[in-house]
C-alpha cells in the first residue's frame, strides 16, 4: 500500500505548493536536458508547461514524478527539501502523472484498474467488491461518472481518460501531472475534460498541463512556464500573452499558425479505394465497406476519434496489413499482394504514427535511418557498395533542411527527442519524392515551430502534385491543412466535406462522436472515378 502523507493538507490556496530549484539533469551521454531551471507550482492553479521537443519539458517532470534522478538542483513540497526519487515517492507525496499513452489494461474493468498495483484483499484473495465500492466512492466524490464493471476495451479515449485521472486521486494525488491530455480527444471530450480540470482546481487541487496546443494552455492555464534549449525562459500570467507571445518564447522567433495556401487544382487520380473491409485478430469488423479517390495535388483529410479504423486504413494502404476484402489502386496499378517495398516503389511515402516501431530504428544512426528506403537505389550504391560521400551529404542537407538537433549524422537516434526524431521520419518520407503520402499524426507530440515546418512541407509536397491522405487528432491541422476532409465513425466512412473551409471543429465533432450521419449521396463526392 503506498504511505500518503498528505504534506499539501497545510498550504493556502494561491502559496507555492511545490517548488524545483535549480534543477540541472545530464544524461550518460554528456546532453544537457535540463540546465538550471526553476519551477513552481501553486496550490488551486492550472499551470502550463510549454516549449519546443528537446526542451526538457518531460525530463523536468520525470525528475518530479521521481522517474529521474538530478545532477543538481532540489525539490521543495510544502516549503521543506524533499527527496523523491521514485514514483512511489512521488504519490506518497501526493504527485501523479496521467501520461500521453494511457496506462490501462484494456482486458480488465475500471475497478481492476483502478486499483492495480494497490489492490484491496479479503483474507488472501483480491476483494473485487472492495474495489467496486473505492470506484464508485472516488468517481461520486469528484464528480467523474464512471461504470466500475465496464471493460477497460469498450470505453472511449475520453472515458479511458477519466479513469487514469481517478487512478491518481484515489491514490491520494494533490498535484497531477497531465501529459498532452488532449491529443487523442474530439473537442466534445476535450470541453468536458476542462469542465473537469476546472472542478477539480476549484476544490484546492493544482495541475500541470503540459501541450503544444497554444489555443488550450490559453483557454485552461492559469500561469504558464516555458523552456527553451533545457533553459527556463520564464513564468507568466496567461491573460498577460498571446499565442504568438508563447510561441515568440519557445522559439525565439515569430511562428505562424495559420498555413498558408493556394486553392488546390487537383488533377487525375492517385489512389483508389474501394470496398475495403478488415476483421481484426478478435474478429471485430474495424473497416466496413470504406471506398475513397484521392487525387494528384490533393491533401485529403481524414478525421475520426481513435479506434474507428483510422489506424487500419493506413496500414492496409501502406502494406502492413493484408488486404482481406476490396480493391486498392495506386497510380492505376493494384497492391493486393504486392511487398512493402513494392508498394514504395509505386511511389508512396509513410508517417506512421508509431513512429518509433514503423518510422525509425532507434539505435540506429540518422544517417542510417534517413537512408533506410533507399540505399540500395543507384544514386546510393554502384555494384553492392555503398556511396557514402553521397548518403553523408545528402542526410546533412535534411539535418538542416528539416532543423535536426543533433550532434551529428552518426548520432543514435534514440538520444534525440520525440520530436526530432519525427522530423528526421519527415526528411526521409519528404524527401523520396512520393507520389502518394501517407502522413499519421505527423506533429503529435511535437513543439509549434516543428508542426509549422512539418505542414508547411506538405503542402509544398501537394503544390508539387503529391497526393496526401493525412490522418490526424489535431483538427486545427486538419482544418488548416486538408484541402477536403472525411470522418470515419466505427469502422465506416460518414461524412465528406470537399471544401475543408466550409467546416468547424464543433461539426467534425457531431460526425467523430456518431452524433450525425450524412447519407451516401450527400458524400457521393469522395469518390471522383
Amino acid at each position: 500500500m503506498i504511505e500518503r502523507r498528505n504534506v499539501f493538507d497545510g498550504v493556502a490556496i494561491g502559496e507555492d505548493m511545490l517548488s524545483m530549484e535549480h534543477i540541472t539533469k545530464i544524461y550518460d551521454n554528456g546532453f544537457v536536458a535540463n540546465k538550471d531551471v526553476n519551477f513552481s507550482v501553486r496550490k488551486g492553479e492550472i499551470h502550463g508547461l510549454v516549449g519546443e521537443n528537446g526542451a526538457g519539458k518531460t525530463t523536468l517532470m520525470k525528475v518530479l514524478f521521481g522517474q529521474e534522478i538530478p545532477e543538481e538542483g532540489r525539490i521543495l513540497i510544502a516549503g521543506q527539501p524533499s527527496k523523491v526519487q521514485s514514483p512511489l515517492d512521488a504519490l506518497a507525496y501526493g504527485i501523479g502523472m496521467v501520461h500521453q499513452h494511457f496506462m490501462l489494461v484494456n482486458s480488465l474493468t475500471v475497478a481492476e484498474n483502478m486499483v492495480l498495483g494497490d489492490e484491496p484483499v479479503k483474507g488472501m484473495l483480491f476483494d473485487r467488491a472492495r474495489a467496486r465500492q473505492m470506484t464508485a466512492e472516488v468517481a461520486k466524490q469528484y464528480e467523474l461518472d464512471v461504470d466500475p464493471d465496464a471493460l477497460v476495451s469498450d470505453l472511449s479515449v475520453g472515458y479511458k481518460q477519466r479513469v487514469e485521472i481517478l487512478k491518481m486521486l484515489l491514490r491520494g494525488a494533490k498535484l497531477l501531472l497531465l501529459d498532452e491530455p488532449t491529443a487523442v480527444l474530439t473537442p466534445q471530450e476535450t470541453k468536458e475534460l476542462f469542465v473537469q480540470l476546472k472542478k477539480l482546481r476549484e476544490k484546492g487541487f493544482s495541475i500541470v498541463f503540459i501541450s503544444h496546443k497554444l489555443g488550450e494552455i490559453k483557454e485552461i492555464c492559469d500561469r504558464i512556464t516555458v523552456l527553451r534549449l533545457g533553459r527556463y525562459e520564464g513564468t507568466v500570467d496567461v491573460k498577460d500573452v498571446s499565442e504568438a507571445d508563447i510561441s515568440r518564447m519557445m522559439v525565439g522567433r515569430d511562428v505562424f499558425l495559420d498555413i498558408k495556401k493556394e486553392k488546390a487544382q487537383p488533377k487525375e487520380t492517385v489512389l483508389q479505394v474501394r470496398g475495403l473491409n478488415f476483421y481484426n485478430k478478435l474478429g471485430i469488423h474495424t473497416l466496413k465497406d470504406v471506398s475513397f479517390d484521392l487525387r494528384k495535388g490533393e491533401i485529403l483529410g481524414v478525421a475520426g476519434v481513435e479506434g474507428n479504423g483510422q489506424s487500419e486504413l493506413s496500414d492496409m494502404l501502406a502494406g502492413l496489413l493484408t488486404i482481406q476484402s476490396g480493391e486498392v489502386n495506386i497510380c492505376g496499378e493494384s497492391i493486393r499482394g504486392k511487398k512493402i517495398r513494392e508498394i514504395r516503389e509505386l511511389g508512396v511515402s509513410l508517417v506512421h504514427e508509431d513512429r518509433m516501431t514503423y518510422g525509425v530504428s532507434r539505435t540506429q544512426s540518422i544517417k542510417e535511418n534517413i537512408v533506410s528506403d533507399r540505399y540500395y537505389k543507384k544514386d546510393y550504391s554502384s555494384h553492392g557498395v555503398l556511396g557514402l560521400k553521397k548518403i553523408l551529404s545528402d542526410t546533412q542537407a535534411l539535418i538542416k533542411e528539416y532543423l535536426i538537433k543533433c550532434d551529428s549524422p552518426e548520432s543514435e537516434v534514440r538520444t534525440l527527442s520525440g520530436g526530432n526524431m519525427q522530423k528526421v521520419v519527415a526528411a526521409r518520407e519528404f524527401s523520396a519524392s512520393p507520389k502518394l503520402l501517407l502522413a499519421s499524426h505527423p506533429t503529435r507530440g511535437i513543439d509549434v515551430g516543428a508542426a509549422e515546418m512539418i505542414r508547411k512541407k506538405i503542402v509544398a509536397l501537394r503544390d508539387e502534385g503529391t497526393a496526401t491522405l493525412l490522418f490526424s487528432a489535431d483538427l486545427t491541422e486538419l482544418l488548416s491543412v486538408s484541402d477536403s476532409i472525411f470522418v470515419m465513425c466505427e469502422g465506416r466512412i460518414v461524412a465528406y466535406f470537399p471544401d475543408a473551409s466550409a467546416v468547424d471543429e464543433q461539426v467534425l465533432g457531431e460526425y467523430m462522436l456518431g452524433l450525425k450521419t450524412m447519407s451516401e449521396e450527400e458524400m457521393g463526392g469522395v469518390l471522383h472515378g
